[in-house]
């Protein structure tokens, strides 16, 4: 064989062990998404049926922060059972408020005076927010403890409420 030829041999095994090293890292792995709702009723009534609040998460595409939330930190909540949805800062997707009014999802956020992304909404019966917002991505080291203490707070006022 040809030394062109052997080279061309071992970057091509190389690459092809790079690409397998890639996909059982993750490297190349879909993003992780969040579900997206046309109806936040529908999305609460779920949310309470499993005596839970509805989390909702204001995003802005390519906002590296709303990344980081998504995937380290709301995404296992989701796959714990969590009900939980985004709505997009910018998107012209029709959504229904809690009130039966229609808008788009840009509209939403406008209504609900958001102004900074990612911000997370923990909703209770009636469309009622029920713990503090969590408003940008925080420190890394704290974010956790701030989320795990809101909702703790909102699953409280949930379960607070179906007692009474």
């Amino acid at each position: 064989m040809k030394p062109l030829m052997q080279r061309r041999a071992l970057v091509q095994k190389l690459m092809a062990g790079m690409s397998l090293l890639c996909i059982a890292n993750g490297a190349w792995a879909a993003p992780v998404t969040l579900p997206v709702t046309d109806s936040l009723p529908n999305a609460l009534a779920t949310a309470l049926q499993a005596k839970q609040p509805l989390v909702v998460m204001v995003s802005l595409h390519g906002c590296p922060f709303c990344k980081v939330v998504r995937e380290n930190y709301l995404h296992p909540l989701r796959d714990l059972g969590l009900q939980i949805v985004q709505i997009d800062m910018r998107d012209s997707r029709t959504i229904v408020d809690f009130d039966g009014s229609s808008s788009t999802q840009d509209a939403w956020v406008r209504k609900y005076g958001i102004k900074l992304a990612p911000t997370v909404l923990f909703f209770g019966n009636q469309g009622r927010e029920v713990a503090a917002r969590l408003k940008g991505a925080y420190l890394p080291d704290f974010y956790g403890a701030y989320l795990d203490e809101q909702l703790l707070v909102a699953r409280q006022a949930v379960v607070a409420h179906k007692q009474g």
